[in-house]
């Protein structure tokens, strides 16, 4: 059970992302709360923007696990980022930092660049929606 992604040929072959993804019938819709790099603590681990990201995206990766998916059941991911050159100069790093987290699984996204994120450290926050299957066993 796994989502289905929708790339129409007249938007050209997307790099690192789908243009949608397709959730397949019978699974649970998760709404994953905007995540930062914060540890169990509630510490942000590091100022490096690719740290950051690796562990927001470990702790949304978290979250669906938790409730009994993974990261081939993400449709959906949003980050929002202080600073896009930020994000850019850091884009090698981020891209194998998503790729050790995701592998080569690659949803519907979007970045917004953002004046400032509620926890004055993060970098970078980031939400998601998934469909985990009805249970363990249909998976």
């Amino acid at each position: 059970m796994k989502p289905e992604p929708v790339n129409p040929e007249a938007l050209g072959a997307p790099k690192g992302y789908s243009n949608g993804m397709l959730a397949p019938a019978g699974g649970r819709m998760l709404c994953v709360a905007g995540q930062i790099a914060w540890n169990s603590s509630q510490t942000i681990v590091s100022d490096d923007f690719a740290e950051q990201f690796r562990q927001a995206l470990g702790n949304v990766v978290a979250v669906v696990k938790a409730a009994g998916g993974g990261p081939e059941h993400i449709l959906r991911l949003t980050m929002y980022a202080t600073d896009k050159r930020a994000y850019l100069d850091a884009l090698s790093d981020v891209g194998k930092a998503y790729r050790a987290i995701m592998g080569r699984h690659y949803p519907a996204m979007a970045l917004v660049e953002v004046s400032a994120l509620v926890e004055d450290r993060a970098q970078i926050e980031i939400e998601a929606t998934a469909v985990v299957p009805a249970s363990p066993a249909t998976s």
